[in-house]
């Protein structure tokens, strides 16, 4: 299976991964990064905030991996660590409960982009076999999305990636550049619409004093809630939920009466890379080069001199 490249229409390839996750995965495709390209025009806020932490309110860690400098139209990768715990379960939309899922954005310097599949090597398409990395839309080529993707096999993502050369484009310069990343694992709290996913602690209805806990005949929880005024509010609650009440207790409006299902999270990081020139890895190394010579020839005078100097003491 082939990475896909820049050349194919962004918008065309993000409909297709919606569709085909809507069909196959439903239940995880909302609030990935790949679906925030319909959301957001641009991935990373004013703030320096990427846009999937508005639907992934938990903070997970993420770490990024590049070369600390590259050469001018040379294929480097960017590598993503999404750490957790593989024995983690998500509640999915269908409420039975899954394998977790990742995602990743990532944002380039501009000009850099994401390489071909004729660019690639063969261990390179082996190692991204299944996964599918498209530009973030026709104007941001340098945004870089993947998602979702089993997180059991991707933990690590690389991203391959060709640098820019100062020679062709004018508007790029040898210096160094900020490399901008984003993670998930997981679903996210909130619909890109707003509405809460189930995902999410279930709060209690009304304040009182838990009378009873029963279970209807699909095996949801039925809770009796007793307020002040000696009147019972029923609240039902899926069974994928666990309950953090008991009988007896006694409760408040809004309180949480579940725990929480969340297991995933959002993290981002940053990181620099340097578009570096040839001919100033060469000068450096000729003035290494000359600084040896220069401290050679000295030991070696110094060597003379203190041979012509025992010389003269014997006489």
């Amino acid at each position: 299976m082939k990475i896909f490249c820049s050349k194919i229409n962004p918008k065309f390839l993000g409909f297709i991964l919606l569709l085909v996750n809507f069909i196959f995965f439903n239940s995880s495709v909302l609030a990935f990064p790949i679906y925030a390209q319909q959301a957001y025009a641009t991935p990373r806020e004013a703030n320096g905030r990427i846009a999937c932490a508005n639907c992934h309110l938990a903070q997970k860690p993420v770490e990024i991996e590049v070369p600390q400098a590259v050469l001018p139209n040379s294929i480097f990768e960017a590598v993503v660590k999404i750490p957790y715990d593989l024995n983690s379960k998500q509640i999915l939309a269908s409420g039975t409960k899954g394998g977790l899922n990742v995602g990743a954005v990532v944002i380039l310097p501009e000009h850099f982009k994401l390489a071909s599949a004729s660019q690639l090597s063969k261990d390179v398409k082996e190692k991204n076999k299944g996964v599918y990395i498209s530009p973030y839309s026709s104007k941001l080529e340098n945004v870089l999305v993947v998602g979702p993707i089993s997180g059991n096999q991707h933990q690590e993502i690389s991203f391959p990636i060709v640098a820019p050369n100062p020679e062709s484009n004018k508007e790029v310069n040898f210096l160094k550049y900020p490399i901008y990343v984003g993670a998930n694992r997981g679903r996210g709290q909130i619909n890109p619409t707003g509405e809460k996913t189930n995902n999410n602690t279930v709060l209690a209805s009304a304040t009182g004093k838990v009378e009873n806990i029963n279970l209807d005949v699909s095996g949801n929880f039925e809770i009796n809630i007793k307020n002040s005024e000696g009147l019972f509010v029923n609240q039902s609650i899926p069974k994928y939920y666990e309950l953090n009440v008991v009988k007896g207790q006694s409760i408040t409006i809004d309180q949480p009466i579940t725990k929480e299902p969340n297991v995933g999270g959002f993290g981002q990081t940053e990181t620099e890379i340097v578009l570096q020139s040839a001919n100033r890895i060469y000068g450096y190394i000729a003035i290494c080069f000359a600084i040896i010579l220069t401290q050679i020839f000295l030991v070696i005078k110094k060597k003379q001199f203190e041979k012509v100097q025992a010389s003269e003491l014997n006489f």
